[in-house]
């Protein structure tokens, strides 16, 4: 990619970032929409057991099911030294 490209690419990213962040004031966050009922706040142990704990365990537990119902064998062939193959290098050319 040349560098025109590249500060194009640039300039589209940090502009499109820049409108994100002044579309999305907080103070908008204050006001409330018809209906609006809010229920209480989450606790740190509460956040990080919702979305740090739980999801963790379910990837445990797919990983788990996967790896025990793996029903594939992967079978390699380890080189012994009865094989009867002749190497290369002693042949004629």
């Amino acid at each position: 990619m040349d560098k025109k490209n590249a500060l194009r690419a640039g300039a589209l990213a940090a502009g499109t970032t820049l409108m994100m962040l002044l579309m999305s004031s907080p103070a908008l966050a204050l006001t409330r929409d018809d209906g609006d009922d809010p229920g209480p706040g989450l606790s740190v142990i509460q956040t990080l057991g919702l979305y740090v704990l739980i999801p963790l365990a379910l990837f445990a537990v797919i990983t788990g099911l996967v790896m025990a119902l793996d029903r594939s064998k992967i079978r390699t062939i380890k080189p012994s030294s009865r094989t009867n193959a002749k190497s290369g290098a002693g042949a004629k050319a």
